[in-house]
């Protein structure tokens, strides 16, 4: 089965890698730095551990971003993005821009 069979369309497509909650954040987020868990969820105050550790899992998984384990106490992991999630950059642009001027003329 070919991959085209499994969405209805490409907006499908895509919102199959960065659709949730709070995944459009996170990359838009990791488009600028790399960052420690703790510091997503200080950025992201209202998504639970639970909901962004699941979310932050999802994109490891999709290859959207990359989590690195560091061996010391206490643990220490960071995310980055990798080159595939670089090319949402645009898209996490044009939602920016979106909400920015959505904000200033219905905020």
């Amino acid at each position: 089965m070919t991959a085209e069979k499994n969405f209805d369309c490409p907006i499908d497509a895509a919102l199959k890698f960065i659709g949730g909650k709070y995944k459009p954040i996170i990359l838009y987020h990791l488009l600028h730095r790399t960052l420690r868990f703790s510091q997503l969820q200080k950025l992201i105050p209202r998504a639970t551990q639970k909901v962004l550790t699941q979310q932050l899992r999802e994109l490891e998984r999709d290859g959207i971003i990359h989590r690195e384990v560091y061996p010391v106490v206490p643990p220490k992991t960071e995310y980055s993005i990798t080159e595939f999630g670089k090319t949402l950059r645009p898209i996490i642009a044009a939602m920016s821009e979106f909400g920015k001027q959505f904000l200033r003329e219905k905020g």
